[in-house]
């Protein structure tokens, strides 16, 4: 597969930004764009951690239902979600309802609440804190852009000793690529680093 593609507006793009029609958006708007925010990594974080397993599309479609069931992932909210939430969420057929997951939400909702409280912007630091310095030379093809990196095992590491779940390092890594922390937009891309 090529890593980039001409799309009709003229604009070469990451070949994966035309795999669905709302990846487009997704990759222009979103994507590899510095993401800073206790609320807004908390919910990447989250989304990310259902993703896990599945394609990212499935999650991208979901969201909008993610967030509503989610209380538009509000820490405080879902660190106060009960067993009635659990029981409501696991009935949710718009969302991924996997018990594991949705409990390691609330669960990472809970120890979110707690590491701000006192210091907001501690999520935000603790991620940011492990953002390479950014990449010189965009990756010529898919099977240049890793799995996982030392900085996204480091930062996983960090987290699960906080007691945070679903936050592997390939995940972390995921989350890392999406918020800008790390550019993979592909060579030749028009938001690629050259």
């Amino acid at each position: 597969m090529e890593a980039t593609i001409t799309s009709a507006d003229g604009r070469t793009r990451c070949a994966w930004a035309h795999s669905y029609p709302e990846m487009l958006p997704y990759h222009d708007d979103e994507w590899g764009m510095p993401l800073h925010g206790d609320q807004a990594l908390f919910e990447k974080m989250c989304l990310e951690g259902f993703q896990s397993g599945l394609s990212w599309i499935t999650i991208l479609r979901k969201r909008a239902a993610f967030r509503e069931a989610f209380a538009d992932f509000d820490i405080d909210r879902v660190a106060a979600f009960d067993e009635a939430d659990l029981e409501r969420l696991l009935a949710d057929e718009r969302i991924i309802r996997n018990r594991a997951k949705i409990t390691a939400t609330i669960s990472n909702a809970r120890i979110t609440q707690q590491l701000v409280q006192g210091a907001p912007g501690a999520l935000d630091s603790i991620f940011w804190s492990f953002a390479p310095q950014p990449r010189t030379v965009a990756p010529e093809s898919y099977a240049a852009i890793p799995a996982s990196t030392a900085e996204s095992q480091a930062a996983s590491a960090a987290l699960k000793k906080l007691g945070y779940k679903f936050v592997g390092p390939t995940t972390v890594y995921a989350l890392m690529q999406y918020a800008g922390m790390v550019n993979d937009h592909a060579a030749g891309c028009y938001l690629a680093v050259e």
